[in-house]
């Protein structure tokens, strides 16, 4: 891709013009692009070098997590999109959990559901499915490679059934339910029993309300509960790891809305946290990386983790000098600036060139950017932290109107702009506030 000082015109390959395109259309809908975040990312050298560190380690057999702590605006959830993109890179399944009133932390068992929901592979497809497919395919495999190509089927059938249950004996013993769904699942396939199949894949998931037909044909009683979640989760990560991938890379957004709960869920939530903090310790997690956002207040405040003074012990700061450091448990973003919002917004001149045709430099200057950040802060009462989402935004609809319009004059016609009318509530709130 070209950089702002390059002549423009400079050639790029139309893989690389449409992961642009793709980038361009989600700033216009004010969301993370799903792509190419490194090329958005300023000042988070290293962190992100911390993180990739994180996953070789977990990559290789270990476990571990890395809270992101920051003010609205901070960043935050840019940084686990870019840690996500990181962990795709280097061959992890990876899913993205926003908790909320519908995903609680108190409750295990929708925590489990949302990540087998939203669980990505590195290649496109639904990922449950496939996951367990490729698995199954690797174990009859090797089950061909030792008996023969001329295996009957009856005898490949009985011989994948016990590798089966072998490769998941380390869950079973805790929990058979998940080694006799996913044998439920592999017989029903070779027999065409497709809507038995697809029952088992939803009760493997984690989904309410699957028929009785399948519970009674896999011998199973009752779903996938908070008290069997995380053992649940650990034979996910044994089926993926087998499967050919690195690892599962989960991150959990916006932990903070845990402190809006009654004291007894919050407890609860908070003690699922610890839960998973201490299993990661203990080596009872191999090959998970967890990532977890949450506002200063959330780590200080008394309704945040505080209220648990054991898990506050394991992933709270050491007295500050000045100097942070993300190898603590914590990674700790400072609010943007403006001089880090104008090397974006060059950036994404640059991907908008690459996206769209050549950008005009002399009206989208550095003047007319500085500007701009200038007048948008105005709007937000200085904070220049607010704004990156709207202005990214903003910024990107002056670009099209400079392709579109030779007269357009955007040094004039932007300080009449208003602001846009579906701003977040906590955008919102910096309007009126007074400084």
């Amino acid at each position: 891709m070209s950089t702002w000082d390059d002549e423009p015109g400079t050639a790029v390959s139309e893989q690389e013009r449409s992961k642009c395109i793709t980038m361009i259309n989600a700033l216009r809908r004010g969301t993370v692009p799903a792509l190419g975040l490194s090329e958005l990312a300023v000042g988070l050298e290293a962190e992100e070098g911390v993180i990739r560190q994180q996953l070789t380690y977990v990559a290789g057999g270990g476990g571990d997590l890395k809270f992101i702590r920051g003010d609205y605006g901070a960043g935050k959830t840019f940084l686990i999109a870019r840690a996500l993109e990181l962990a795709t890179e280097q061959g992890f399944v990876t899913a993205h959990v926003v908790i909320s009133a519908e995903t609680p932390l108190h409750r295990l068992r929708s925590l489990y559901q949302r990540i087998c929901a939203n669980m990505r592979l590195p290649t496109d497809g639904p990922a449950l499915k496939t996951l367990i497919d490729t698995w199954l395919f690797g174990i009859e495999e090797r089950v061909i490679a030792v008996r023969g190509t001329e295996t009957p089927d009856e005898v490949l059938e009985a011989e994948t059934v016990r590798a089966i249950e072998g490769a998941l004996a380390g869950v079973s013993a805790e929990n058979s339910a998940l080694a006799a769904a996913v044998r439920t699942y592999y017989l029903a396939n070779n027999k065409a029993e497709y809507p038995l199949a697809q029952a088992a894949l939803g009760w493997i998931a984690g989904e309410p309300n699957v028929g009785r037909t399948f519970r009674q044909k896999a011998g199973i009683k009752g779903d996938v509960d908070d008290s069997v979640a995380l053992s649940f989760l650990r034979g996910l990560v044994s089926i993926i790891c087998s499967a050919g991938y690195a690892g599962l890379a989960v991150a959990f957004d916006e932990v903070e809305t845990t402190q809006g709960l009654v004291r007894a869920q919050r407890e609860k939530g908070y003690g699922n946290l610890r839960q998973l903090v201490d299993g990661l310790d203990r080596g009872e997690m191999e090959h998970c990386y967890l990532l977890f956002t949450g506002t200063p207040a959330f780590f200080e405040g008394s309704r945040g983790i505080r209220a648990l003074p054991p898990l506050a012990d394991r992933i709270s700061l050491p007295a500050s000098d000045g100097y942070r450091n993300p190898h603590q448990a914590q990674i700790v973003l400072v609010p943007f600036d403006a001089q880090k919002l104008e090397k974006v917004a060059m950036r994404v001149a640059d991907i908008y060139a690459a996206a769209c045709g050549p950008v005009d430099r002399e009206r989208i200057s550095h003047r007319f950017i500085r500007g701009m950040i200038r007048s948008m802060t105005a709007k937000f009462g200085g904070r220049v932290d607010v704004i990156p989402r709207v202005f990214l935004r903003e910024f990107v609809d002056v670009l099209d109107k400079c392709a579109l319009y030779p007269e357009y004059d955007p040094a004039t016609s932007y300080q009449e702009s208003r602001l846009p009318e579906d701003l977040r509530e906590e955008e919102q709130a910096f309007i009126s506030m007074q400084f």
